[in-house]
Order: C-alpha cells, then sequence, then structure tokens
C-alpha cells in the first residue's frame, strides 16, 4: 500500500527527537511522493529545519492547551489545521496521551504506535511489536517503519546545517576564545534528572587533564545549566572554553561535530553528537545504554558497577551520587582511545 499524506508525531524532548530523526529518511525512501509533516514542540524545532525528508513542520505550543480556556480556544483551529492536510497515516512515536491525542484528530485512517505505549495511547494507534522491542529506542522506532513493508536501509538523521550556521557558530566559538579548526572535547555536565549528572568536580578535573594532553576543553549547557557550569569554571586550574546557552541547536551541532570527542551523560546533546557522528565518552547509571545509549559503533559507554543500575529512578532512594564511582582517570582514558584512534 503506498501513502500520500504522513504525519510523524513526535514532540520533545531533544533526545527523543534526534531518536526519531531517522524515520523521515526511512520513510522518503519507500514513499518517495507522499508529503511527509511532522507535529514538533518548539524546543525541538530547529533540528527538523532544511531536512529534505520533512515537507513541512507543525509547533504544537503545548502552553496554549494547558487550561480549559486555551483548548476551547486553540482546538478547534489546531483541528482544522490537521484536517485540511487530509493525511492518510499517522506514526504516533511519541505513545503518549497528547501524541495520541494529536494522531486520533488528524483524522488519518491507519494510525500505529509502537508496542510500549503509555497513557491509553494504543486504543488510539495499532500497536506495531517489532524486532527490537528490548533494543535501542532508533531502533524501536524504525521498526514502526518496517510495519508498512519498507526497508529502512542504513541511519540516515539528516541534521542540516547552513552554511550561515555554520559561521555564526565558528564565529561564537572565536568570540569564547577558540579556534573551530583546533583539536577539542566537548564537556556536557547537565541532564534533566540528577542523578545521571557525573559529578561537578570530576568534570573539572578531566579538563584539567585535557589540557594537560594539549587538548581544549569546551564545555556546554542550557540556560538552566548555567550554575553547573560555573561550579567546573571554579574548580579548574584553566578555565574550559564556554559556550553554555550561546548557542542554537544547530551551531551547537556544528561544534559537536567538529569535536574530537564527546563526554555527556545521558542527555539531548550527547544524542546530538552522536547523530553528528562524533566519537562520545557516554557516563551512564540510571538508565540503560541497550535503550537510550549512543547509538553505532565508535563510542564508549562507562558505567559504575552498582547492582542497581538501570533503575529508572530519576533520585537515588538511597542516596548514592550515582555515577560518582566512575573515576575521572576512566574517563580521560576512554577520551584519549578515541581520539587517537586512527
Amino acid at each position: 500500500m503506498s501513502y500520500t499524506n504522513i504525519l510523524i508525531v513526535k514532540l520533545s524532548a531533544i533526545g527523543d527527537v534526534i531518536h526519531a530523526l531517522p524515520v523521515a529518511p526511512a520513510l522518503k525512501k519507500c514513499f518517495p511522493q507522499a508529503r511527509i509533516t511532522w507535529v514538533v514542540e518548539k524546543p525541538a524545532y530547529d533540528l527538523l529545519t532544511n531536512n529534505p525528508n520533512i515537507d513541512e513542520i507543525i509547533i504544537f505550543d503545548k502552553a496554549k492547551f494547558k487550561t480549559l480556556t486555551g483548548l476551547l480556544c486553540n482546538v478547534p483551529g489546531f483541528i482544522s489545521e490537521l484536517r485540511k492536510r487530509r493525511f492518510d497515516l499517522a506514526l504516533d512515536l511519541q505513545g503518549l496521551f497528547k501524541s495520541a491525542a494529536i494522531a486520533y484528530l488528524s483524522g488519518a485512517p491507519k494510525r500505529l504506535v509502537y508496542c510500549n505505549a503509555r497513557e491509553y495511547s494504543n486504543k488510539v494507534s495499532k500497536q506495531v511489536y517489532g524486532p527490537n522491542r528490548e533494543g535501542h529506542v532508533v531502533d524501536r522506532y524504525l521498526d514502526v517503519v518496517r510495519a508498512l513493508g519498507c526497508d529502512t536501509g542504513s541511519l540516515q538523521y539528516c541534521i542540516n546545517i547552513t552554511s550561515a550556521e555554520e559561521e555564526m557558530a565558528a564565529a561564537k566559538l572565536k568570540l569564547a576564545g577558540m579556534d573551530i579548526a583546533s583539536k577539542y572535547v566537548v564537556l556536557i555536565p547537565g541532564t534533566n534528572w540528577p542523578n545521571k549528572c557525573w559529578p561537578l568536580p570530576h568534570f573539572a578535573q578531566l579538563a584539567n587533564k585535557l589540557y594537560e594532553a594539549n587538548l581544549i576543553p569546551v564545555i556546554t549547557g542550557s540556560p538552566n545549566e548555567q550554575h553547573l557550569v560555573q561550579k567546573i569554571l571554579e574548580q579548574t586550574n584553566i578555565p574550559p572554553v564556554d559556550i553554555s546557552a550561546k548557542t542554537s541547536l544547530k551551531e551547537l551541532a556544528y561544534i559537536l561535530q567538529n569535536a574530537s570527542a564527546v563526554v555527556a551523560g545521558d542527555t539531548g546533546p550527547m544524542h546530538l553528537a552522536v547523530a553528528m557522528e562524533t566519537p562520545v565518552v557516554a557516563l551512564f547509571g540510571p538508565t540503560d545504554p541497550k535503550r537510550n545509549g549512543p547509538h553505532g559503533k565508535g563510542h564508549i559507554i562507562l558505567r559504575p558497577g552498582h547492582s542497581c543500575q538501570n533503575c529508572w529512578k530519576r533520585q537515588c532512594p538511597d542516596g548514592k551520587d550515582c555515577l560518582a564511582d566512575i573515576q575521572v582517570g576512566q574517563v580521560f582514558d576512554a577520551v584519549m582511545r578515541l581520539v587517537n584512534h586512527p
């Protein structure tokens, strides 16, 4: 069966949207005449722009739908915008109530969702039970495409950075004190869970060791993570180059693309580095790297070795600093293996 208007619903977060990106080129390859529309929230919008596999992006501004008044005012217009596109297929890659509602309200007669759907989204869309049910989330999303009879082929993220974005990223890095042609390692200390973070003093010690190895540490983070960055800067012998809260997602992608390596926990920018084919030292504790780790080869995953790892808890009930047992020397050695890999 062929489709002419396909809706992808993957709203947030940054890492989750990156994981879903290979779905668009796989669909376009299978249905080259299809018009593909993606519904996304504002924070991840930048990842989808200038993508040849995505014909239209619809922003879902969830702030407008949080109150009863907001729902009454905005839902009718949103439904109208969706239905005038006459979707014949909707892929709910979020698997939650709000994404299920969008898929349903789109009017698409065929709706698919992966088998780990929650919040009754499986009541709205047909569940797909693919071979990667226990595998990486990227492969789970591609199982939804395979359920349509498509050959997903080689993995493609297709994050397209314009020359203007490249120039702006290089200019911002230079303003921070470094040329983009330098040999550097990006450090990403922040995550959205407290116990997914490597201790800040460890990052500071790693930055010192990188300088000693003639590698420039570059540190980044969101506006909400600048207090973490500042604490690291205060504890280093020579402060790392600080680009935190100074770049767009595409500008950050370009800086990550040109890095020798990246050190990070389970967070969106780490997955962005993977999408840009930069080797990553990934630090994992409460979440499972088999599901959420850096996808593909050429990366190093370090774990503390606790019996309770993969607990999927935002805060440790025993008060442990989950990743503290991953030593600075371990991470530094891993970085050097990646940097010196032929």
